[in-house]
């Protein structure tokens, strides 16, 4: 993991259960994505991290890696019964699915016991629940005298807004908790309104590593050749799971209006989920030759479409039952690209991407601004480079790992204050 800045000596080495129902599984996974350069960051630091997290038939993690110690836990007897977390839950990022929701209770009871049992056997000094629901619940019942920080991340709060059992859990959580973060300020206010102390939360962006998500000439090419096109075709690319809130169905009906319809431009989309068909079938009615589904990829093989792609879309939206990305990581991951962005202010979107310098920014639910704005940077390269340039700039000032890191590191050194 790059970053950029270098670890300081550090006061105090905590000693830190970090409770979480998502991570990624394996290197490269697309699962949870960064949550890993969180965990690294402050074991880089000296602290001491050990990550409570689900089970899972996927989960290829040795005991401990990069200074990270992993504490997996069970709770059902079947491996084909272990389907809590990992993004599993909500059918569209909606509703709760029913298998989710009936082994629910006996994974928080385990989550539950394993972090409380670690956090007495290693002594802890910190516990950092990531989602408030199910993991700020975990940890407001498993910290006893121990400070716990909750980092909220989007559907776990969205899930508190909309379901009273996990409102009531949330707001519980929330009010004991010594520190609150949140990836977009967004969530932040949403938090505050469910209980979460305003003088104790704070917004911490994701960040980026510039290193690995870069223009590179080499692997445009290898990413274009792997495509079957070259140059003279301009590619669009989108990734993320298929699930309303990543807007996907705008961006392919914008395909189909007169500003792109007549240029020489191939849709890529990357990604999988419950709303594939659908969108296939949304697709099709383009034909063939526009739109590409590359399924899901894994993270490392993002950097390359990035940098293969003319211009990057993030068409997030607010669905219809009000869910709404934190902060999607690939929105970091093409400013970092240098790829020129065409974007919505969805979420924390608009407090990372500024209008006309960073990204072209569009209304929501909107196929025309999006053909508009995609036109218009495929029309004029000199803009796509500039803005491109200039993003890439603003991700390494501002967006890199190492400051995210740093800024956990402070809200570590708070909440052990305000408990003292």
């Amino acid at each position: 993991m790059a970053t950029d800045l270098a670890p300081p000596l550090v006061t105090r080495r905590e000693r830190v259960v970090m409770v979480t129902s998502s991570y990624p599984r394996f290197r490269g996974d697309t699962v949870g994505t960064f949550l890993e350069p969180i965990a690294k960051g402050l074991a880089a630091y000296g602290h001491e991290i050990h990550v409570v997290l689900p089970w899972h038939p996927l989960l290829k993690r040795s005991p401990s890696e990069d200074d990270v110690h992993f504490h997996p836990f069970r709770y059902a007897p079947h491996r084909a019964l272990h389907v809590f977390g990992y993004a599993g839950a909500l059918a569209e990022d909606i509703r709760l699915r029913a298998p989710a929701l009936a082994v629910t209770p006996v994974a928080v009871l385990s989550a539950w016991a394993s972090a409380r049992g670690l956090a007495r056997r290693i002594d802890a000094t910190i516990i950092h629940a990531h989602w408030v629901v199910p993991g700020g619940a975990i940890a407001a019942f498993a910290a006893t005298r121990v400070p716990h920080v909750i980092s909220l991340h989007g559907s776990d709060v969205y899930v508190a807004e909309r379901y009273g059992f996990a409102r009531t859990a949330a707001r519980l959580a929330l009010r004991r908790a010594a520190w609150v973060t949140a990836c977009s300020d967004e969530l932040r206010h949403r938090a505050v309104r469910l209980g979460a102390p305003p003088g104790r939360a704070t917004t911490i962006a994701y960040g980026v590593d510039a290193d690995q998500f870069r223009p590179d000439a080499a692997r445009r090419l290898a990413y274009r050749s792997r495509l079957g096109v070259g140059e003279t075709t301009k590619i669009v690319f989108a990734a993320g799971r298929f699930v309303r809130k990543k807007g996907f169905e705008y961006l392919i009906d914008a395909f189909g209006l007169p500003e792109l319809s007549a240029k020489h431009a191939l849709l890529v989309i990357a990604g999988s989920g419950d709303l594939e068909p659908e969108l296939q079938a949304r697709a099709a009615r383009l034909g063939s030759s526009r739109v590409r589904f590359v399924g899901l990829v894994p993270h490392d093989d993002l950097a390359g479409y990035l940098a293969a792609a003319d211009v990057i879309v993030v068409p997030s939206v607010h669905d219809e039952a009000g869910n709404v990305d934190g902060l999607p990581n690939v929105v970091m991951e093409a400013l970092a690209s240098a790829t020129p962005l065409v974007t919505t202010t969805a979420g924390g979107i608009g407090s990372v991407v500024e209008a006309d310098r960073t990204g072209l920014l569009v209304p929501e639910r909107s196929p025309a601004g999006l053909a508009a704005a995609i036109s218009r940077l495929l029309d004029d390269p000199g803009l796509a480079s500039r803005i491109g340039h200039q993003a890439r700039e603003e991700a390494l000032a501002r967006h890199g790992w190492g400051a995210v890191v740093q800024r956990f590191d402070e809200v570590y050194r708070q909440a052990r204050q305000g408990c003292l």
